[in-house]
């Protein structure tokens, strides 16, 4: 399995796990799929009512902890089926809640009925259709008329960072060559070097000031002839 760590921009979304051999046509939706339906959780989870909160609290949290992008940092993989499971629990969550249902017009009902207008929202702005969406790695399209394989190889333990963008919007910004954690270490090594130089030099110039050179009364002893006299306890 291809281990695709899929992100939006410069942002971590979640891992997904795909055979080389996927068509990317496949792929694609299916990223694209995961991609959305993590969005509609999120949303679901922050259209309730404050009585409705206090109710579906531990839910809430449980589905979010199922989609969060956090699992990119503790290595699970996030499935449709996963999704699907967070939507269940907030659907049975919020029957409970309302066993009369939700008038037709509620937003939350549009969500589970896939009714929702996101027009002129954020939240509209960040869904991607299937139909439109792209993967991108190093730089390259990863075009739906080929495989996988077409681009990462044959290794089955390939690990690589795929990000997802609408069409249209152009290629995504490369991957820096270091993490902001190995950049964050690298100053505070040249920081802690700079400070090391700088004690060493001052400890240079201590020893400079102890020099017999750097004595200024050396030449006056030397004239009253007490130069290299030193005084000692009997």
């Amino acid at each position: 399995m291809v281990l695709l760590h899929v992100k939006r921009g410069d942002e971590s979304q979640f891992l997904l796990q795909a055979p080389g051999s996927t068509e990317l046509e496949e792929l694609t939706v299916q990223v694209a799929r995961v991609y959305n339906g993590r969005l509609k959780v999120q949303r679901l989870c922050s259209a309730p009512n404050e009585k409705m909160k206090q109710v579906l609290k531990k839910t809430m949290e449980e589905a979010k902890a199922i989609i969060s992008k956090k699992q990119v940092e503790a290595g699970v993989c996030v499935t449709m089926e996963m999704v699907k499971d967070a939507l269940d629990q907030l659907r049975g969550a919020v029957m409970i809640v309302y066993p009369m249902g939700l008038p037709p017009y509620d937003p939350i009902r549009m969500e589970f009925e896939n009714k929702e207008d996101l027009s002129g929202t954020q939240a509209g702005l960040n869904v991607i259709k299937e139909s439109e969406a792209q993967l991108w790695w190093a730089a390259k399209e990863l075009r739906r008329t080929k495989k996988l394989s077409d681009y990462v190889g044959k290794n089955e333990k390939t690990k690589i960072i795929a990000k997802i963008q609408q069409r249209g919007q152009g290629a995504p910004a490369r991957e820096p060559i270091i993490s902001s954690e190995e950049q964050k270490q690298l100053m505070l090594y040249y920081h802690r070097r700079q400070e090391e130089l700088k004690r060493l030099e001052e400890n240079d110039d201590d020893a400079c000031l102890n020099s017999p050179w750097a004595d200024n009364t050396a030449l006056k002893r030397h004239f009253h002839g007490v130069k290299d006299i030193k005084w000692r306890p009997r």
